[in-house]
């Protein structure tokens, strides 16, 4: 189905519905005009929609609701035609159309929008070629449009214990912390008495980065199983905004700043939004689109990453008839290595004693495998097993990620590297080119190290020293 908005071509419009020629003129006589073939021929390639509401004398979100009815009369895919009317409201905010006449032609056009819908359109969107990073500057408008249809729909209910009623309990209590926030910064005559307490409170609700991980590593992957990798990717980037003035306020908090106030303010708002978009948006969504499998598939992994604020007081997985926890088996027998041999579980256990994330990613850029050692470096769950590398990525980086293992693909490169500041901590990340004997590329190994230590050491040690 086209999808209509005020740059749509008439063109576009008659070889897709050729029954509008007959439709126009009883919405308008001026488009009596339309059944001469010569003239029409002569505007179709040319004239938009906008310049023949004009022609009509009638306004364009007029002249598009009353196509869209007639398609969905005559094509009888009523759905098909609401996500095409949605679509070309969204292609509209993009354009610059005043918001207020979009909220006024979404009352007429569609009244009971779904949260599975819009997130069908801004993948949709993605597909057709808008860059996530668009869908993102516009997702907080889409939300506005959109926000009296969805306050109309149920709230999810899960059972104690299923992963989104944690992610909800804990919404509860990041709103909480914000409360806290917000009374201290209300009153800007006491604020600098009070810049200990806002400290405190600003670090606790930084544990919300554990609710966010959890969606990242746990929930995103599922989503992407099932074809919806639009509104992951696009609230992903309002994660990584979300601790970007996380940080900021710490910043500002630590120094006595006075704009630290409106960055609060700034970062509640976020969170807010976001909380919104996941309880009417993303939670419906997913409990729509998977099954209780794919509920279990997102409880693992969980407590791998951890919790905010809470945990969860019933094992939701346990309550499951035919849920079974699965424990490592590993295979008797060793299995013989280019130097010495080792069995399975020997192979895991050194794996796991490695001072070093390790993350493979093979040939195809799937994640194949990650290392479980004691002191992790990035939070890793196996909800990432399998899931395309360019997805475990926030989508500002992932540029990076793909041109590196392009260039190790071509043969251009082997090695890259690099290192940040994680917690005033030292951390190198580097990745190497794994090749078979003949040359080929096999995939990726990302290593992770702590080198701050490393770092420091100066001189020699050569005697033991535990005491």
């Amino acid at each position: 189905m086209v999808s209509l908005s005020k740059s749509t071509k008439l063109g576009e419009l008659l070889d897709a519905y050729p029954f509008l020629v007959d439709f126009l003129p009883s919405i308008s006589p001026k488009y009596q005009r339309l059944k001469n073939s010569v003239l029409r021929r002569t505007m179709s390639s040319r004239a938009t929609l906008e310049r023949i509401a004009e022609m009509g004398e009638m306004s364009v979100e007029d002249l598009i609701a009353a196509i869209q009815a007639e398609v969905a009369k005559q094509t009888g895919d009523p759905k098909e035609a609401r996500k095409e009317a949605l679509k070309g409201i969204l292609r509209d905010l993009h354009e610059g159309v005043d918001l207020e006449i979009l909220r006024q032609r979404f009352a007429e056009l569609v009244k009971d929008v779904s949260a599975s819908e819009i997130a069908e359109i801004e993948q949709s969107l993605i597909d057709e070629g808008l860059p996530e990073e668009e869908v993102k500057r516009l997702c907080d408008v889409h939300v506005d449009v959109f926000r009296h249809s969805l306050d109309e729909q149920e709230v999810p209910r899960p059972p104690d214990g299923h992963p989104v009623h944690t992610l909800m309990v804990e919404n509860r209590a990041s709103e909480n912390i914000m409360a806290e926030i917000e009374a201290i910064i209300g009153e800007p005559s006491t604020l600098g008495g009070h810049m200990g307490e806002l400290g405190a409170l600003v670090e606790r609700l930084g544990e919300i980065e554990k609710h966010y991980l959890r969606k990242e590593n746990q929930l995103f992957p599922r989503l992407e199983a099932k074809g919806m990798s639009g509104p992951s990717q696009v609230m992903w980037a309002i994660h990584d905004d979300i601790r970007a003035v996380l940080k900021k306020a710490n910043a500002q908090i630590k120094e006595g700043a006075v704009g630290v106030a409106g960055t609060l303010d700034e970062l509640i708002v976020t969170i807010r939004d976001m909380i919104y978009k996941e309880e009417n948006i993303l939670f419906p969504m997913s409990m729509e689109a998977f099954t209780t499998e794919d509920w279990l598939r997102v409880k693992e992994g969980e407590e791998e990453i951890g919790y905010a604020w809470i945990e969860p007081l019933v094992d939701w997985s346990s309550e499951i008839e035919g849920a079974v926890q699965v424990e490592a088996v590993f295979p008797t027998g060793k299995v013989e290595l280019d130097v010495g041999r080792l069995t399975h579980e020997q192979i895991n256990l050194v794996l796991t004693h490695l001072p070093i994330d390790m993350t493979y990613v093979d040939e195809d850029d799937k994640v194949a495998y990650y290392s479980q050692g004691k002191e992790r470096v990035f939070p890793r769950s196996p909800g990432i097993i399998g899931r395309a590398v360019d997805k475990c990525h926030p989508p500002k980086s992932v540029h990076v990620v793909e041109k590196i293992v392009e260039s190790f693909k071509s043969g251009e490169r082997d090695v890259a590297s690099f290192w940040i500041d994680l917690s005033g901590r030292l951390v190198q990340i580097r990745y190497f080119a794994v090749r078979d004997g003949e040359g080929s590329y096999r995939g990726t190994l990302e290593v992770s190290q702590d080198v701050t230590d490393i770092k420091g050491l100066e001189g020699e040690r050569r005697l033991l020293d535990w005491e």
